[in-house]
């Protein structure tokens, strides 16, 4: 079987106040913050560089829908396209369609709670 997630690409949550939460975990836990959140860089066991994104969002942030959760998931994965077919032909709901970016591709699917998982095919030299 290949490869699906291959590490923890973001933590998402809703907060009253994302500026105020980023400045909290940067003054009392040494996060290094900015517009988006954080970004933590890492080795994989190849040694490559990775990435995993930690980010408020507004409370009233419409992103994690159709999920009525406060966290969304982000996981890294390896050929997102065809990981999407195969989630598709496995029954699983996937929601929206594939958006691209020069730091990599995204797809959205939900789990058997109705909870919204974002899955990121990731190009980490982007953030370097």
């Amino acid at each position: 079987m290949k490869k699906r997630v291959t590490g923890i690409g973001g933590v998402f949550f809703k907060t009253k106040d994302p500026k105020a939460s980023k400045d909290w975990y940067k003054k009392h836990l040494g996060f290094n913050t900015d517009d988006y959140g954080s970004t933590f860089w890492w080795k994989d066991k190849e040694g490559k560089d990775c990435s995993t994104q930690w980010s408020p969002f507004k409370e009233d942030t419409k992103y994690f829908e159709p999920s009525k959760k406060d966290f969304m998931f982000n996981y890294r994965v390896e050929n997102l396209s065809e990981l999407l077919k195969t989630l598709k032909d496995e029954g699983v709901t996937i929601v929206g369609e594939m958006q691209e970016y020069e730091y990599g591709k995204f797809g959205w699917i939900l789990d058997n709670e109705g909870n919204k998982i974002e899955l990121w095919e990731p190009i980490d030299k982007a953030f370097l």
